[in-house]
């Protein structure tokens, strides 16, 4: 999966179709329920990270239907929580994750699919990092 983040991220936004088209069994293997629901919190950070990829290259179109982009969100919301950890070796992921969504406004998508809950949840957890990151540095 270490190996597919950095080939993903050095691909260009709007490959050529046949670029695209070689890797559309990779874009859907990544949204397997086992994979976006996995277990372990580095795998899951790992899958969202390629999603996140995946989205920044086939932007502005979503390569997936509405139920498995709401799967994706609940998915890279949950990212979120560990921003607290600035020295953990996934933060750097984590804000990389979180300036993909920034950058190609992905929560106007949760908004067009009604994920009230998630934008939320986004906002909670936002906060609560804030909070704690302010307390850390006092």
């Amino acid at each position: 999966m270490q190996q597919a983040t950095a080939c993903l991220a050095d691909l260009d936004q709007s490959p050529l179709t046949t670029t695209r088209d070689s890797m559309n069994p990779f874009f859907n293997a990544i949204v397997k329920p086992e994979l976006l629901k996995h277990q372990d919190k580095d795998v899951k950070l790992l899958v969202a990270t390629c999603i996140c990829e995946i989205t920044r290259i086939t932007a502005p179109e979503p390569p997936y239907n509405d139920e498995i982009l709401k799967d994706i969100f609940r998915l890279t919301v949950s990212t979120f929580s560990g921003l607290s950890d600035t020295n953990g070796p996934s933060f750097g992921r984590r804000v990389v994750i979180l300036e993909t969504l920034a950058k190609y406004r992905s929560c106007v998508v949760m908004l067009d699919l009604e994920c009230d809950d998630l934008v939320n949840e986004i906002f909670n957890t936002f906060v609560a990092v804030a909070r704690f990151v302010y307390h850390k540095i006092l």
